[in-house]
């Protein structure tokens, strides 16, 4: 593994942990929610360095778009009402976060730029084949994975009627306690 690509996935690695540290810990749950998009950013950059492209655009699409969408949409309808104090307690955070940021673009355009890093893998005979490329995972799933992926779906509809059920039940039964 080429130096640039191995500090990228111990980068993103860290940064993987670390949102997976801020989910455990967060006590407001927008943090949480920012901890799990950082997390799910992540492993979609670690997708990518290890060559499986099309996971990674599911990976940030589905996941870091769509169901973080959902997660924030979810939390602010039910209310956050406690009021943050918006001081801050670093002293220069904003100006130390500026540099890092700064930092963190000219060393990505320094390899973009040099061409010490490849973020499209060349034709070369050498060069291995994606590994989450369209092709090779719909080989895998459907010559391995058919009957686990129809199982799973199977499950996921059979607990999603059940919730609908269950809800129905409890605002039927909530509303007979009333009237009686």
């Amino acid at each position: 593994m080429p130096m640039a690509e191995l500090v990228v996935f111990v980068l993103m690695g860290v940064a993987a942990l670390a949102g997976a540290a801020v989910v455990l810990m967060a006590r407001n749950p927008v943090n949480a929610a920012m901890g799990l998009l950082a997390t799910l950013f992540s492993m979609g950059v670690l997708y990518v360095v290890q060559l499986a492209h099309l996971v990674a655009a599911v990976q940030i699409i589905v996941y870091a778009g769509a169901v973080m969408t959902l997660f924030l949409f979810v939390i602010m309808l039910i209310g956050v009402d406690k009021s943050e104090d918006a001081k801050e307690i670093l002293p220069y955070q904003r100006r130390r976060a500026a540099v890092i940021g700064l930092a963190v673009v000219l060393v990505g355009g320094g390899l973009a730029v040099g061409g010490r890093f490849a973020w499209v893998p060349s034709a070369s005979p050498d060069t291995p084949k994606p590994n989450g490329s369209i092709q090779n995972v719909a080989a895998e799933l459907f010559a391995n994975w058919v009957l686990p992926f129809e199982v799973t779906a199977l499950l996921l509809t059979i607990a999603a009627a059940g919730a609908i059920a269950l809800a129905y039940y409890r605002r039927h039964r909530v509303g007979e306690e009333v009237e009686g």
